[in-house]
């Protein structure tokens, strides 16, 4: 069954180009020319992925972002003509995935697509994963098969990509990961990502699963490296 792609662009012509190579790589595509019809379909269609501009009438796109994330975790691409760092990192902050700069190459914005959609996909056999089905590390238990986390008693939402980060960081505790590592491993970009979008996602995980974000317990930091997943975590619990 093909998958179902949502584009919420104010830009006729953007959203023609976008839609007409999305169908020939086999995809359906429905979309909208505003926020509020965007935010609609989002929770009317069920879309597989949303392709969501910043600035559009109506709703601009991280009103959209903010309101999607309150009742789903599909995956979101942020469409975005402005430079500035801090418009990228505040739709990132708001539960956005990704994003790409205007003017983007169409071959790279296929790519974030299809990186994203492959990360939703589930395991072709649950059974024939390595190791257990639930890894435990302190209070933090993570459920591999229900993609289900719980912190201290507590259920965890997550949205799919700081579910696959984390997941990755506990399937290899330890083990220190630059940047670009994690991109290429967890994003599936390779060079295409920006490393700030590693470092906000790790800093909204630690403020969900973390007693003090500021002083981390799990997810640690490597000065001058990476990342990497502590190992040898005490439960607090007790």
């Amino acid at each position: 069954m093909s998958k179902k792609i949502l584009i919420v662009e104010d830009e006729k012509t953007i959203v023609d180009i976008i839609a007409f190579n999305l169908n020939k790589e086999g995809y359906d595509v429905i979309y909208a020319y505003d926020g509020k019809t965007g935010l609609e379909l989002a929770l009317t269609e069920n879309p597989e992925l949303i392709l969501l501009d910043v600035m559009m009438p109506q709703m601009d796109g991280y009103e959209v972002c903010k309101a999607v994330r309150k009742k789903s975790q599909v995956p979101i691409i942020m469409l975005t003509a402005r430079a500035e760092e801090v418009d990228k990192v505040l739709g990132l902050e708001l539960g956005a995935d990704d994003y790409v700069t205007k003017p983007f190459g169409i071959r790279e914005l296929l790519a974030r697509v299809k990186a994203n959609l492959r990360r939703t996909d589930p395991p072709a056999d649950a059974q024939a994963t390595d190791g257990p089905a639930i890894l435990s590390f302190g209070d933090l238990s993570i459920n591999l098969t229900k993609y289900e986390i719980r912190c201290r008693g507590n259920i965890v939402e997550l949205t799919g990509r700081e579910f696959e980060l984390i997941k990755y960081f506990a399937q290899n505790p330890g083990q220190v990961f630059t940047r670009e590592e994690l991109l290429e491993r967890v994003w599936g970009y390779e060079h295409l990502g920006n490393v700030r979008t590693v470092d906000v996602t790790i800093r909204r995980l630690r403020e969900r699963i973390e007693l003090n974000a500021e002083v981390p317990q799990y997810i640690a930091t490597k000065r001058g490296v990476g990342y990497y997943f502590e190992d040898k975590v005490q439960d607090d619990s007790t």
